[in-house]
């Protein structure tokens, strides 16, 4: 796994929500791999503990995990004074959490709907709200969002509205946040793989059809370090002139017109 190298980040501290899995974990690992102190943020308990056995040993002392559903505003709150508590600077967070679900459209509950919702949407807010008094000038927040913001299969709505919510959200707060020169963006994934960054029960080597491959533009399909890479390049002075933007990483998937055969 190759990340931008980013000596910047050495010493500075990152929050990054959804971090025992997936993205949230690699993005994690990217900032560690930089020297970058990570507050790690993740409500499943299993999976913490085998992302801290299996990726995260070489990092002890510079991550901590903090368990919150963010279904739960409270939880986001006291979450977040704990955060405060242990680092009252702060110069990155990344909202990677996130959740969805695949059901017809008459068979969806409103309860499921709501917190597909309050995970995806109302939990970065939330997030950025009660982080505030610790977020630098200067600091950078990135909201995952997904290339469902911008195109859709079937039986997605909570997942789509959510992100596409979590896009006019982002340049929202650019603006609001203007005043006190924090930068918010948004990176829209498309395929990425991320099986073997599971937690252990749910790992597995991924299995790929070279049509998989080639109906990206880009050759291939995307791999966390893709996203993890992006997040630091906005995060970083690099990209100093960059806000309230959508980055879409999706190996050109979503420029690709198709027409049936």
């Amino acid at each position: 796994m190759e990340f931008l190298v980013m000596p910047e980040f050495r010493d500075r501290t990152a929050v990054v929500t959804g971090a025992a899995q997936g993205i949230g974990l690699v993005t994690a690992m990217g900032f560690l791999r930089n020297g970058a102190r990570v507050l790690a943020v993740d409500r499943d308990e299993e999976a913490i503990a085998d992302a801290l056995t299996d990726f995260l040993g070489e990092f002890s002392g510079r991550v901590e995990f903090l368990k919150c559903d963010l279904s739960d505003p409270r939880q986001i709150e006291d979450c977040c004074l704990k955060i405060l508590e242990r680092a009252n600077e702060i110069d990155v967070l990344v909202n990677n959490a996130g959740l969805g679900n695949w059901k017809r459209l008459e068979e969806r509950t409103v309860e499921e709907w709501d917190e597909v919702i309050n995970v995806n949407l109302r939990a970065p807010y939330l997030m950025v709200r009660y982080l505030l008094p610790g977020l630098l000038e200067g600091a950078a927040v990135v909201n995952i969002a997904s290339t469902r913001a911008l195109m859709s299969e079937a039986d997605t709505e909570p997942y789509s509205a959510s992100k596409g919510g979590l896009l006019a959200l982002t340049h929202s707060l650019a603006v609001s946040l203007a005043s006190r020169k924090i930068r918010v963006n948004a990176i829209s994934p498309g395929w990425i793989e991320v099986s073997a960054y599971k937690k252990r029960k749910e790992r597995r080597i991924p299995v790929l059809r070279e049509i998989d491959h080639l109906q990206h533009p880009a050759g291939r399909v995307g791999k966390p370090e893709d996203v993890a890479n992006s997040v630091l390049f906005l995060c970083s002075e690099k990209s100093a002139f960059i806000t309230g933007t959508n980055l879409v990483v999706d190996g050109g998937m979503t420029i690709k017109m198709i027409y049936a055969e």
